[in-house]
């Protein structure tokens, strides 16, 4: 039976990547989108949600999430990674369907409700979605089946100041709250996402194998490497996003290690994701080793496998 799962998403290049992805693959039941600022804002956000289910023949819904973090001001979003629209430079593409009626943590609530231990939210952007479902109905940790969360660090550092993960870092008290509540939580970040990386010839050969899906990745997907060029030093991508969506079906391909885990929330190490000493906070299955090869060919084979 196919896992039921809702990404909570800010698309995005690897968002666009993970969604797809998703749609494809036959071990995923996408139950719908909730959509973030963070690369793009939350309206750009939930336009492109929409064009990515529709380019995909999806009915999946979206909804629309938060506009600005719990707590701090809003930070600038992440266009020169992903382009002023957040696919590239391609110029915005208008989608023939509606936002679903309900908020983004309305939907999650409401959906965990009616399918109790079924469904997996995966945040691959910031937190505040979660955060504010969790405050609209504390019930749900008891109700979702588990919590896949792309963001954070343990050990790698961070990508968007020396010490933070870049969607933590947009929101650290929604995180901070995410990562106390009493649910099942898995952690996949860059400790793991930087050892995942996909070339400019991988992403060639997607758009030789499936031109409408590959080709609409290799396309957007040019701007990202450029990016990855400036900041890292290499022409390519890492694979944050589909790798998060990847480890709700293939567990296997990851190491966990148990870590109570908090956010700094202040301060130049703002955004962090450190070891808590509070006896009080629950374990998170933090991610420290993949295969990366395993991940890598998974997505290319799916997103092949498409049209």
């Amino acid at each position: 039976m196919a896992t039921k799962v809702i990404i909570d998403t800010d698309p995005g290049v690897d968002d666009a990547m993970a969604i797809l992805f998703a749609c494809i693959h036959p071990e995923i039941d996408l139950v719908g989108l909730t959509s973030i600022f963070g690369n793009v804002t939350t309206d750009i956000a939930t336009r492109n949600a929409r064009v990515l289910l529709e380019l995909a023949g999806s009915e999946a819904p979206v909804a629309a999430g938060a506009q600005k973090p719990l707590v701090q001001e809003s930070k600038e979003v992440a266009w020169e990674v992903h382009g002023h629209d957040g696919f590239g430079t391609l110029p915005p593409i208008q989608p023939t369907s509606s936002p679903h009626a309900m908020s983004a943590a309305e939907f999650i609530c409401d959906q965990v409700n009616k399918q109790p231990g079924e469904i997996v939210l995966c945040p691959v952007g910031p937190l505040t979605n979660i955060a504010l479902a969790l405050a609209l109905d504390p019930s749900i940790t008891k109700k979702v089946k588990s919590v896949t969360v792309m963001g954070g660090s343990l050990e790698e550092g961070g990508n968007v100041t020396s010490f933070a993960e870049a969607n933590i870092w947009q929101d650290p008290e929604a995180a901070d709250k995410v990562f106390a509540a009493d649910w099942n939580v898995t952690m996949v970040g860059l400790d793991v996402t930087h050892q995942v990386k996909c070339t400019p010839e991988e992403f060639a050969s997607l758009a030789e194998a499936a031109p409408k899906l590959g080709g609409f990745l290799n396309q957007i997907s040019q701007f990202y490497f450029d990016f990855h060029v400036g900041a890292n030093g290499f022409r390519g991508c890492y694979m944050h996003d589909p790798a998060a969506v990847i480890s709700i079906i293939r567990p296997d391909f990851f190491g966990t290690e148990p870590k109570a885990l908090t956010v700094v929330t202040d301060g130049e190490r703002v955004g962090e994701t450190i070891v808590s000493n509070d006896d009080n906070r629950p374990n998170v299955a933090v991610c420290l080793t993949v295969d990366e090869a395993a991940v890598r060919s998974l997505f290319l084979d799916t997103i092949k496998s498409g049209f």
